[in-house]
């Protein structure tokens, strides 16, 4: 399983990209793998400020249903469209089309506390 090193990871399996003061958010393969086929990203978040851990949305598998979790504070900005149509992406192709958010970070001092990527192997005891 791929873990790219240059991301930072979450306990809940998301994966962080930071680009200056926006982070963009998406589910790990081993998160992917584990729901199984997706069949519909929600996000309804888009323009709010949400809380560290707070719910910006939901993915939805064929086995069930994940709330996903902003791993640091900050305002939803973007939401990857692609998915709408084709929630597949996630599966496919994780790390790359198959982000699902971008979010201006409103407390950089709370990256700090994502993991690397070997604490997250480490964690999902990989």
């Amino acid at each position: 399983m791929n873990f790219p090193e240059e991301l930072k990871y979450t306990k809940d399996h998301e994966w962080v990209k930071i680009d200056g003061d926006v982070i963009t958010i998406g589910i790990t393969a081993f998160a992917a793998n584990e729901l199984g086929d997706i069949v519909y990203v929600d996000v309804d978040t888009v323009d709010e400020t949400l809380d560290q851990e707070e719910v910006f949305g939901t993915v939805e598998a064929v086995k069930t249903v994940s709330d996903l979790f902003i791993p640091v504070s900050g305002e939803v900005i973007e939401f990857n469209e692609a998915l709408e149509d084709e929630p597949e992406k996630v599966n496919t192709d994780p790390y790359g089309d198959g982000w699902m958010v971008k979010v201006k970070i409103s407390d950089a001092t709370q990256l700090e506390e994502l993991l690397s990527a070997s604490a997250y192997k480490e964690l999902i005891g990989a």
